[in-house]
């Protein structure tokens, strides 16, 4: 999403409560926001979508103040969000780097009072949060499953995993529910941490195992670039095309162009941030109710529409 459209966006409709109060009164609130760092593409869009949306919200709500903490691992968001409610914030809105680690960490920040934004890869007690923001991750993987049985119809394929999170489980169990009674076979999954070096590795075992690989489902576009790179550098000819996700900009182009290799793709915006962050502002500064569940669809993007998500200046 570009900057601009961002605003747009934000002024037009997250922004709806200044209008009717905030700008007659002002409150202090704080709002931390945890999120990865950009340790792959996908996260890197998530970064700079939330530091642009830090400054307008601050803009446009008086008295907001929202810090914005990115950690590489696990281990290091538990601590930022140690350092974060040391500030005593009033909201907390975390991306989690994996479900287990980040569980009990927000579970007591809850407890003192914060009101909790859960964003895209989700906690194992969702009764911790009261907000939750993500793609529609069942239909995520249900949308590629369905692309692998009308256009592969029948084969053999590998599949790879992200970091053991719900959004992960959701996605792949959804995949194989969308090929039941189809004659497309996964022969063999894994985890590569939506991460393209990591993919590249494990699509190099992949392809010393598995004689006969038809395609390939990356449920995520910086693996789908390893997994290219591995295929090329193999010289593998059997494999009909690679299913990558989330919209990164050189895929969508791909698809646009008509690459054989790279015919579609399936959304999942790491804009999802902006959304998370503007619904908890307006928690504090509008009347209307903000608790629940914000789920964005996951669309398959192909030729006919890739025009439609291709944003050039984008970061991702």
């Amino acid at each position: 999403m570009k900057a601009t459209v961002l605003k747009i966006a934000m002024a037009a409709g997250l922004m709806a409560g200044v209008a009717t109060g905030a700008m007659a009164q002002q409150k202090n609130v704080t709002i931390g926001v945890s999120i990865p760092a950009a340790t792959h593409g996908w996260t890197g869009g998530v970064v700079y979508h939330a530091q642009e949306t830090a400054k307008l919200l601050e803009k446009g709500y008086p008295g907001l103040k929202v810090i914005v903490k990115t950690s590489p691992d696990g281990a290091s968001q538990a601590n930022a969000l140690d350092d974060l409610t040391s500030q005593k914030v009033d909201a907390l809105v975390v991306l989690p780097f994996n479900s287990d680690e980040l569980t009990n960490p927000v579970r007591e920040i809850k407890k003192r009072g914060t009101f909790i934004t859960v964003v895209d890869r989700g906690l194992k007690d969702p009764s911790i949060q009261d907000i939750y923001v993500a793609g529609n991750n069942p239909e995520f993987g249900r949308v590629a499953g369905k692309y692998f049985v009308d256009n592969l119809k029948q084969g053999n394929v590998v599949v790879f995993r992200g970091i053991p999170t719900v959004i992960d489980e959701e996605r792949v169990s959804n995949f194989e529910k969308a090929l039941e009674g189809s004659g497309v076979k996964v022969i063999d999954k894994q985890y590569a941490n939506w991460n393209r070096d990591d993919a590249f590795k494990v699509m190099q075992d992949f392809l010393s195992k598995h004689p006969k690989i038809d395609a390939v489902w990356a449920s995520d576009d910086d693996m789908a670039l390893g997994i290219m790179e591995a295929i090329r550098q193999a010289k593998r000819e059997d494999i009909k095309f690679v299913l990558g996700g989330a919209g990164m900009k050189d895929m969508i182009k791909k698809v646009m162009d008509g690459d054989k290799m790279i015919p579609a793709d399936v959304s999942y915006p790491p804009s999802m941030i902006s959304t998370a962050m503007g619904v908890t502002a307006a928690h504090f500064y509008s009347n209307a109710p903000m608790r629940g569940t914000y789920v964005l669809n996951a669309q398959l993007i192909t030729k006919d529409n890739a025009k439609d998500h291709y944003f050039p200046k984008s970061p991702f």
